[in-house]
């Protein structure tokens, strides 16, 4: 009887050589968002991070989130450093709306086959926006799953630590009926409603990732990977404004999905409707696939990325503020009796 050749990992779809390879490409990118509470290396079985000297009563503040189905525009399009800018954005706004900072960030890619510089692009873009928010990666995981993943595919998750004054927590509870809604522009879908935005443009629509978009001046594909903006650069420097009072991240569920997670029993708002310019994007998939204005302002964000909720006599000062250092920040509502979110 012949002898049965021998199995190893490799054979079975899992290239260790090519994880290690692809560990070594990686160090220069972690290292290059390191900082002078970062403690430990690439590699080491747990990141190291000291709490910063500076805050007297530190509360951390963590967060854990996805990409969603926008994976499945990168795949279609080969473009892969956006999502891991995307990643991040949407943690560091998750912990700043109860006035954290970020501190570092981890992150999970699961693929199918190992692609040596598809990792390398969804790592560089994760790299790019910790530098940018000015947060460490102080470590990730990178696991080859070719069971449990197409060959072509992967999946993408980061986690968030920040930090703020105990007594500099956002929380909501200081919110009261006639403070003013103040909305910032979102840049694009985010990374929400993807699957409703792909069944509409690919199918509906009939286009294919390198057509151009209507309105646009870009392509499809170029529309829908628009990097979900961070709003730490405008919104940190008003954190310790005393009439800023809450914070809504608009993700999935749109306004009337997260504003009201914000504010206090009894409480509901009042947005303005005709107070912003619902970007073209939108106005062509609301059209195109004949969604009712109440659905989409149910799952997409609208060109509202974030509202802050402010008392009155600081509203207008807040607005000019953010357009003056070139946020497009504007009065969207107010705070009203009642439960959940009326528009008018």
């Amino acid at each position: 009887m012949p002898e049965r050749p021998g199995l190893d990992y490799r054979a079975t779809g899992v290239d260790l050589d090519a994880a290690e390879r692809t560990k070594e490409g990686l160090k220069a990118l972690v290292a290059s968002t390191r900082d002078a509470n970062t403690l430990s290396e690439l590699g080491a079985f747990g990141g190291l991070y000291a709490v910063p000297g500076e805050l007297s009563r530190p509360v951390l503040v963590s967060s854990a989130d996805g990409v969603g189905t926008k994976l499945k525009v990168a795949f279609m399009t080969g473009r892969h450093d956006t999502v891991g800018q995307d990643l991040v954005n949407h943690c560091v706004d998750d912990i700043l709306v109860q006035g954290a900072v970020p501190l570092f960030f981890l992150d999970y890619l699961a693929t199918g086959v190992m692609d040596e510089q598809v990792v390398n692009d969804v790592v560089r873009g994760v790299a790019i926006a910790c530098r940018e928010n000015g947060c460490a990666l102080l470590g990730g995981e990178t696991a080859q799953m070719p069971d449990f993943y197409a060959d072509d595919e992967y999946d993408l998750a980061g986690f968030i630590v920040g930090a703020v004054e105990r007594d500099a927590v956002l929380d909501g509870s200081r919110i009261a009926e006639g403070d003013v809604l103040v909305g910032l522009g979102s840049n694009g879908l985010h990374t929400n409603g993807y699957t409703l935005a792909r069944r509409i443009v690919f199918e509906v629509m009939g286009l294919g990732v390198d057509d151009p978009f209507p309105g646009e001046g870009v392509t499809a594909g170029e529309a829908l990977l628009r990097i979900h903006r961070s709003y730490l650069p405008s919104l940190r420097p008003h954190l310790i404004d005393p009439g800023l009072k809450g914070l809504a991240h608009i993700t999935g569920g749109g306004i009337p999905g997260n504003l009201p997670r914000i504010l206090p029993e009894g409480l509901g708002a009042l947005v303005r409707t005709d107070s912003w310019d619902v970007p073209n994007l939108f106005l062509q998939l609301e059209e195109a696939g004949g969604v009712e204005r109440g659905e989409m302002l149910r799952v997409f964000n609208m060109g509202v990325g974030m509202i802050a909720v402010v008392a009155p006599e600081r509203a207008d000062a807040l607005a000019r503020a953010l357009n003056d250092a070139g946020e497009k920040a504007w009065i969207l509502g107010a705070v009203e009796r009642g439960e959940g979110v009326r528009f008018a």
